[in-house]
């Protein structure tokens, strides 16, 4: 098995410098960079991860943890991190919470306990056992927020302007000519799904269209949507705008039970721009987020605070952009 002292001899640096290089990147000149990894490469030289957690009380894990697992959104978000944390010589452990406060103070005490070096959790909610950590350390707690944004939290955090996009869709589906629509919400505690609604609501209001627009409250889920499409269909919308794509689904699936088409009769917009989102019948027309950005920026500025620097930026928001597909057309005459 090849060691550190024979890379740091065929590199020609030192021990330190190889460390370095595997470590902490940025911190080595590009050049002797290079080189250490190329002999790494011609080597095969795999470093010991349990020797180097001794010495250096470094983990060298991440925890991430998920809302839900089984949310179709999550898994390009996990990539994106899992291949950042890669990158920066972590290794990812991943927790499903379920939206359940035990479980995330259940995972949290794994920071707490040193088993890994920091947290990016991809709920709405600091688990409780860590709000005395990040009063005490303020935003270089070793904890980061990826998608929700709610500045009371007081942790860097990486998402996109909710209430813009849901703007964006709006606007999209009034300038086909719609002007009763109706907008099925996720749950009213996370901050994505009052930040989509403003900007629906302020949306509506540029129009004069805020006393037409229909608002039923979903979980995020296809059954809830089904169910709350069937009462917006029988308010004689024309158009209804969902806050994920999995609650399109669901809505659409409502459509056509009611004997009506998708978008011939009523116009379908969802949120996320899943990757299945365009193979729909027909294809979805969403609000598209940058899912893996989010994962990998996310771990960037978690790394960033673990090799002792303040975050590159605190909040980081991303772009996002209205993806126009077939489920949207002029209302019927």
């Amino acid at each position: 098995m090849t060691t550190i002292i024979e890379v740091a001899a065929a590199a020609g640096v030192s021990t330190a410098t190889v460390s370095r290089v595997l470590s902490q990147p940025d911190r080595v000149a590009e050049a002797t960079r290079v080189r250490v990894l190329e002999v790494v490469d011609a080597l095969g030289y795999r470093p010991n991860v349990a020797a180097r957690t001794l010495r250096t009380l470094r983990a060298a894990k991440i925890l991430l943890t998920v809302p839900d697992i089984s949310n179709p959104f999550f898994a390009s978000v996990i990539r994106g991190a899992e291949e950042a944390a890669r990158d920066a010589g972590y290794a990812v452990v991943l927790g499903d919470t379920r939206h359940d406060p035990e479980v995330e103070d259940q995972y949290a005490e794994m920071l707490l306990r040193r088993e890994v070096d920091g947290l990016v959790f991809l709920g709405h909610r600091l688990p409780a056992s860590l709000v005395s950590l990040v009063a005490a350390k303020g935003g270089i707690a070793p904890i980061v927020n990826g998608c929700e944004y709610s500045p009371d939290i007081g942790v860097p955090s990486v998402h996109i302007d909710n209430a813009a996009a849901s703007g964006d869709a709006i606007e999209h589906l009034v300038a086909l000519g719609h002007r009763d629509i109706g907008v099925i919400t996720g749950t009213p505690i996370s901050p994505i799904s009052r930040d989509r609604l403003a900007g629906a609501m302020r949306a509506a209001e540029r129009h004069g269209l805020a006393a037409r627009l229909q608002v039923r409250v979903g979980d995020y889920s296809a059954d809830s949507a089904c169910r709350e499409a069937r009462a917006l269909l029988e308010g004689a919308v024309t158009a209804i705008f969902c806050f994920s794509d999995e609650m399109a689904v669901g809505a659409m699936s409502a459509v056509t039970a009611a004997g009506l088409d998708c978008p011939r009769d009523i116009s379908v917009i969802g949120f996320d721009d899943l990757p299945l989102a365009r193979f729909f019948l027909p294809a979805l027309t969403t609000i598209a987020q940058p899912k893996g950005l989010i994962g990998r920026h996310a771990i960037e500025l978690l790394v960033d605070i673990l090799r002792g620097g303040e975050p590159r930026q605190r909040q980081v928001t991303l772009a996002h952009e209205l993806v126009v597909r077939r489920s949207t057309a002029p209302p019927p005459h």
